[in-house]
């Protein structure tokens, strides 16, 4: 048998012989290190493959011992708990990563987070909603959320704060005030770039328009922003704050049927937001002068958007 024709080998043969079964149990945990190498590429692209090259490479034969029947399942074993561990980092420092380019994109006012809100303010439905969309399953249909109340209660730092919530999740978010992108999407217009700054705009899952009620009063202003709302329509989540209701609306598109057309497409999948609340800011002012008057301003209802088409 071979055991026998091994030990009649002159010793120069018998180590020769050795040496050659040494590289061949080698190749065979080499092997093995690179088909784990040839998976992991596939789950973890380049980065992991690097990696992976510098845990679970080829060895030389001398770095097996001569009875590698015992040892090469724990070689094995601790080759691959090597190269899950490479991989983990690489996962987490590319979705980090992947973070900080989205927090970067998104831009977002820094000082408005979740940590810096405070919700006890507001009604507990309301607490409840904002709750339910900082966990981002509304991206999935795509509903678009709409906030409405008076200056000062809220709005534009509760939906900031989602959006923050959102993009340390993984989401594309995009924050930008209703007049400047309206101011945007003309000049891609006028150079007849519109439908690429659509396509660009395209790429977020998320796109919050904040205080739509301040956007100026001109048809072209309206025009392009109606064109944006339905592209996105039941295509792109869409995040708008307000301080005017649907019934005045027509002071943004100005033409009645593109006001109902606009309704109907953002409220068609929508989580509406009330925020009938005092201002944060008023109150502010009257803890530190108790003796100062500020006007009451009423909350306003938001109609249901059945009536406002009726109207």
């Amino acid at each position: 048998n071979e055991t026998a024709a091994v030990k009649v080998l002159p010793n120069g043969a018998q180590q020769q012989r050795a040496g050659v079964d040494d590289l061949e149990k080698a190749a065979v945990i080499g092997a093995k290190a690179r088909a784990v190498s040839g998976l992991q590429s596939r789950l973890f692209g380049v980065d992991g493959v690097r990696a992976i090259e510098r845990v679970a490479g080829n060895r030389r034969a001398d770095q097996f011992p001569h009875r590698w029947r015992l040892g090469a399942e724990g070689a094995v074993a601790r080759g691959l708990a090597a190269v899950d561990a490479q991989c983990g980092d690489v996962r987490f420092s590319a979705a980090r990563r992947r973070v900080a380019r989205l927090r970067r994109a998104a831009q977002l006012p820094p000082g408005k987070t979740a940590q810096t809100f405070d919700p006890g303010r507001l009604p507990p439905r309301l607490r409840q909603q904002l709750r339910e969309l900082a966990e981002g399953r509304f991206l999935e249909t795509p509903t678009n959320v709409l906030a409405f109340g008076l200056p000062g209660t809220g709005k534009t730092h509760a939906l900031c704060a989602v959006g923050h919530q959102l993009v340390e999740t993984g989401h594309s978010v995009l924050f930008v005030p209703a007049y400047r992108l309206a101011q945007d999407l003309l000049a891609a217009k006028r150079d007849l770039q519109l439908p690429r700054a659509l396509r660009k705009l395209d790429q977020f899952e998320f796109l919050l328009l904040d205080d739509l009620g301040y956007l100026p009063q001109g048809a072209d202003e309206s025009q392009v922003l109606f064109t944006l709302m339905a592209e996105r329509y039941e295509r792109r989540s869409l995040g708008i704050t307000s301080n005017l209701v649907f019934s005045q609306w027509d002071k943004i598109f100005q033409n009645p049927m593109a006001t109902a057309a606009a309704i109907d497409r953002v409220v068609h999948h929508a989580v509406i937001l009330e925020f009938d609340v005092p201002s944060y800011r008023i109150n502010q002012a009257q803890q530190h002068d108790p003796q100062r008057s500020v006007p009451n301003a009423e909350p306003q209802k938001v109609p249901d958007a059945k009536e406002v088409n009726r109207q």
